[in-house]
């Protein structure tokens, strides 16, 4: 009896995403829920010596040797970043993107993003779908998981830096694990990305009745339960990272950090609990780049790291999210202890969300059917 050979995939646009439910956020934090667990027990693989890292980059030099070679310019990458995850999952996957911060002069996202999603045994692609959502979700989803275990339950008040794309997701998540939310204060750089905002809020979550447009880093801070920075900008001069200053943070704030920032040295004291999404990563990072590594790698988990190598701190004290989800480690342990959670973007997360919006598609019949080969002309 001859094998079957023929492989067929599917084609899933950004449209086919949305109608999978690649926007349903407490479907999304479930998911990345599990992942965590399973992210602890080391059922999972990611790039690089010790499976942790976050990719694969190309980068630009500032003068090419090559007058058609692209020029070195803010957020400019080509990125893979490849994952394979156990568990129910049992799938692998790659996301591949191409960012530029000059292509929003062009009425287009910052980054394009694609996901390929394989069978982890044969290799054999099961789709090709677009990603930005994809991505966008998982990496809110984070955050959301995060305050199911590290925010304080009667959390009211979100402060926000950077009401873009991120900053919605973000909020989407909060919402999702912290239903009695009902305030939220936001500061952006545009009056345009501050009016699409509120309008979002309003329309989605009617739930927050107050939502104040605040001038000032401290204004964000001061009062809020829940804090995020989801801004973006240049890497290298830390005195430019937006701050965070201990005077500011009310007394049991979660702090949820996916951007870059910096923390004023009271709030690096060892008080401050210092959480980690996944600490392969940060190892990972530290490994990859010049020290001060918090130079090049902006997120604030890459200062702890830092902080370790310069004896200012236990590599114990980094606390690991999937120990806290899995139940071998204490999540929020009262109402007073301040919180910081570093969300530095895992390839595991893509492949977690990206196999359960295809199989929603499966099940559903959306998205386009391609055949790559009946049977391959080379064995």
């Amino acid at each position: 009896m001859s094998a079957n050979t023929k492989i067929d995939f599917i084609y899933l646009s950004e449209k086919d995403m949305i109608e999978a439910g690649v926007t349903n956020m407490p479907q999304c934090v479930d998911t990345m829920e599990e992942m965590f667990a399973l992210l602890y027990r080391g059922d999972y693989r990611m790039a690089g010596a010790n499976n942790d890292s976050h990719g694969a980059m190309i980068t630009f030099p500032e003068e090419p040797e090559f007058a058609t070679m692209p020029k070195h310019s803010p957020d400019r990458r080509l990125m893979a970043m490849p994952a394979y995850l156990g568990g129910s999952f049992q799938t692998c996957g790659v996301k591949w993107y191409g960012s530029n911060i000059a292509n929003r002069e062009k009425g287009l996202p910052r980054s394009i993003l694609m996901f390929t999603l394989n069978d982890a045994d044969t290799g054999a692609p099961l789709a090709h779908m677009s990603a930005n959502l994809l991505s966008a979700y998982r990496t809110g989803a984070v955050p959301g998981v995060g305050a199911r275990y590290l925010a304080r339950k009667d959390s009211k008040v979100i402060g926000l830096l950077g009401p873009g794309v991120m900053g919605k997701t973000s909020v989407a998540a909060f919402m999702a694990a912290c239903p009695l939310i009902d305030t939220l204060k936001v500061k952006g750089r545009g009056k345009k990305s501050l009016d699409d905002f509120i309008t979002w809020v309003h329309v989605n979550y009617p739930q927050i009745t107050t939502v104040k447009v605040v001038d000032t880093i401290e204004d964000v801070v001061r009062d809020a339960d829940i804090v995020t920075y989801c801004n973006s900008g240049e890497t290298g001069d830390v005195s430019s990272y937006p701050e965070v200053k201990r005077e500011w943070v009310k007394l049991g704030a979660f702090l949820s950090m996916p951007a870059y920032c910096r923390l004023d040295s009271d709030l690096e004291k060892e008080d401050v609990r210092k959480v980690a999404d996944n600490p392969g990563l940060y190892d990972a990072w530290f490994e990859e780049v010049p020290k001060p590594a918090h130079q090049y790698i902006p997120i604030i988990g890459v200062r702890f790291m830092d902080m370790i190598a310069e004896g200012l701190m236990n590599k114990e004290q980094f606390e690991d999210l999937g120990k806290i989800v899995a139940g071998d480690a204490v999540g929020r342990q009262n109402d007073e202890e301040i919180i910081i959670l570093s969300v530095g973007g895992l390839p595991v997360e893509d492949v977690a969300w990206g196999t359960v919006v295809y199989r929603n598609a499966i099940e559903q019949g959306i998205g386009v059917k391609l055949n790559l080969w009946d049977e391959p002309e080379l064995r």
